[in-house]
């Protein structure tokens, strides 16, 4: 009998001892269940966050690119100059007219056109300061230095490209009144040389095309490419 009746006890005692683990794996299971829920949401705000900056984001860059085109639009011929829609870049392509050839120094005819260029432009872009996290004066060449190719001429280019954008800059400050718009430029705008890393090649042989190589660039970068940015960092940096 002692027997039978410890036997009864110990299968109380396991049946107990399971329904317990039970319990506690159902608990557990209702807990990750609860977090998987709630990170699929926040997920999933997250992903509609992104949409919304994306909209906004093409939105604001098509509003800009119809602002420039409508006020450039006659003079982009006589400047040879054009308006890339995508990356919103206002390109300056005659190398002859930009600068002394090998030199930092601003033709004067490029004087000219900035002088009539620049404050227009500020003033459109003016409209979107919200919106834009900075403006590029870049500077490209081609990727020759006088009898020197490829790497040995890349770095004597890269410091003239460099040069340039910055006495672009210099130039168009000055073209500017003290007060908001100067404060805004200066505070906005960043020259950026990148030397021949971004050739232009003729589409029908593939090979560079030295001419237009050698150019002067605006462009705008909007601030809707930072917070996409950030949030897919958040969402990188919460998955790891």
């Amino acid at each position: 009998m002692d027997s039978l009746f410890r036997s009864r006890n110990s299968n109380k005692e396991d049946a107990e001892h399971w329904i317990g683990i039970s319990d506690l794996m159902s608990g557990l299971m209702m807990m990750f269940l609860f977090i998987a829920v709630a990170y699929m949401y926040y997920v999933q705000v997250e992903r509609d966050n992104i949409k919304e900056i994306a909209v906004a984001y093409k939105d604001t860059q098509v509003a800009i690119y119809n602002d420039l085109v409508n006020e450039f639009e006659a003079e982009l011929p006589r400047w040879n100059a054009a308006i890339e829609r995508d990356t919103l870049e206002v390109t300056f392509n005659n190398p002859e007219v930009l600068f002394r050839s090998g030199s930092p120094e601003l033709n004067p005819q490029f004087k000219t056109m900035l002088s009539d260029f620049f404050p227009r432009y500020v003033a459109v872009l003016s409209r979107y300061r919200k919106a834009i996290e900075e403006i590029r004066i870049e500077g490209h060449t081609s990727s020759d230095w006088g009898s020197l190719h490829g790497e040995q001429a890349y770095f004597p280019n890269m410091a003239l490209s460099q040069d340039r954008t910055r006495t672009v800059l210099q130039h168009v400050l000055s073209l500017l009144e003290a007060g908001d718009d100067r404060e805004w430029v200066r505070t906005s705008f960043a020259a950026v040389g990148y030397s021949s890393s971004r050739r232009v090649l003729d589409t029908d042989t593939k090979q560079e095309n030295a001419v237009s190589s050698r150019r002067v660039n605006f462009r705008v970068i909007t601030n809707s490419e930072l917070q996409i940015r950030n949030i897919i960092e958040r969402l990188d940096g919460n998955q790891g």
